[in-house]
């Protein structure tokens, strides 16, 4: 396939293609024109790396999840099944994550600001700030 035809069919830009395949997330082979063809396999590994930046993998995570899969051969379910299994805790973290931000919208986030009269009751002193940079009341450290 063409890149253009795997953009069509993935619904991926083109830049986004190259920038997966200098990433080492994707592979083509060239012809002798020098142009880029893909096996039909790279559409289900793009619609991975889509899914899989949407619940928040990093493309570090990305690529080492995608080396455990077959390079030249679409993966199967059990292929699939292995990657994902470890998923579901992520995915929560991240639902339970979305809960949270939808109940204190409105609320202090603990960036330091100090602007919103909730926030000098909820963050007084800016006490979230000793926890680190950035809105603390939403950001959980991952260690």
């Amino acid at each position: 396939m063409t890149i253009g035809e795997v953009a069509k069919r993935s619904g991926t830009a083109t830049s986004a293609l190259r920038f997966y395949e200098e990433q080492g997330l994707i592979h083509s082979e060239r012809n002798d024109a020098g142009h880029r063809r893909y096996s039909r396999a790279v559409l289900r590994r793009v619609a991975f790396i889509v899914f899989a930046q949407r619940i928040g993998l990093s493309l570090d995570e990305i690529r080492a999840e995608l080396a455990q899969l077959p390079r030249n051969r679409a993966p199967d379910r059990a292929d699939w099944g292995k990657l994902t299994a470890r998923w579901r805790e992520r995915i929560a973290e991240r639902i339970a994550e979305l809960e949270r931000l939808q109940a204190t919208l409105t609320e202090c986030i603990g960036c330091g600001c100090l602007s919103l009269d909730r926030c000098q009751l909820a963050n007084p002193g800016d006490r979230a700030g000793r926890r680190g940079p950035g809105p603390r009341y939403w950001i959980r450290d991952r260690r």
